[in-house]
């Protein structure tokens, strides 16, 4: 018998096939689990938008920050900052939307998102709108073109690539061993280098939420040295590519959210 949380992930995404399809392994391995392999959970968490606490709630029970469970005090739990948990909102928004191309459930779930007269709201709803006015097959062509293609994508969201004009080069030495430092470790069956900007992205949600790093400093350091050189050029990009309405909305949020963000890291805490 399968456990609430893995019956809640597959209703979320519409089904096994669905949630084993977005995952990138096959429909039996899926069908066979009876829980979510820890290995798994994380992936799982940003693909179905349901909390990590609630997916495997032995290894992360309730004081464990996440994006979608309030912040808990107490039991040597930390409280995070409501601003962080926004940042780090935004933070798993786009690295789910840039890592792998969307379900219909994240797709429902971007047209839901709301927001207010801030550049920022603005541009959630242009988001918004966006992905209420693409279907499911039309937004996976605008992925696959766009980050996979025949031969090669048409953007290549790796930061060798964009600061050294090859992949495999110095920076994604550098992502790693700050991986190692901060105790990081991929996802087993995963095969996009480091220095892909949606792990980028993941690791800096985890660092808004406290859970790895020491703080402020960490964050700052990391975000300094792996996106602040490169990542507003690639949103830039994404944002004015023709044709691709969805992404280009993606690129036109992520582009103000760097901004927003390298302004604030420009002063110490």
């Amino acid at each position: 018998m399968r456990e609430q949380g893995l019956e809640v992930a597959i209703n979320a995404v519409g089904g096994v096939g669905a949630l084993a399809r977005a995952l990138g392994i096959s429909q039996p391995s899926v069908s066979n689990w009876q829980r979510i392999p820890p290995e798994r959970v994380i992936a799982v968490e940003q693909i179905t938008g349901v909390g990590r606490h609630l997916l495997r709630p032995d290894l992360y029970p309730q004081t464990h920050a996440s994006i979608d469970s309030a912040p808990q005090a107490g039991n040597g739990a930390t409280a995070i900052d409501e601003m962080d948990r926004h940042r780090a909102a935004e933070y798993g928004l786009l690295a789910r939307l840039l890592f792998r191309a969307p379900t219909d459930a994240v797709l429902q779930q971007v047209a839901a998102l709301k927001g207010d007269a801030s550049p920022l709201g603005m541009a959630h709803l242009k988001l918004a709108q966006a992905a209420s006015e693409t279907d499911l097959g039309t937004a996976n062509r605008e992925f696959f073109d766009l980050f996979i293609g025949i031969g090669r994508g048409e953007l290549l969201p790796y930061a060798s690539y964009y600061l050294t004009g090859f992949l495999h080069e110095r920076p994604l030495a550098e992502v790693r061993q700050s991986f190692v430092e901060l105790g990081v470790v991929r996802e087993n069956g995963s095969c996009e280098p480091e220095d892909h900007i949606a792990l980028l992205f993941d690791v800096m949600a985890n660092l808004a939420r406290g859970e790895v790093g020491d703080g402020y400093a960490t964050e700052k350091a990391f975000f300094e040295a792996h996106l602040k050189p490169w990542a507003a050029r690639f949103f830039a990009d994404l944002e004015t590519i023709q044709g691709r309405p969805l992404y280009s909305a993606v690129g036109a949020l992520g582009r103000l959210f760097m901004e927003i963000e390298s302004e604030a890291f420009s002063f110490d805490a």
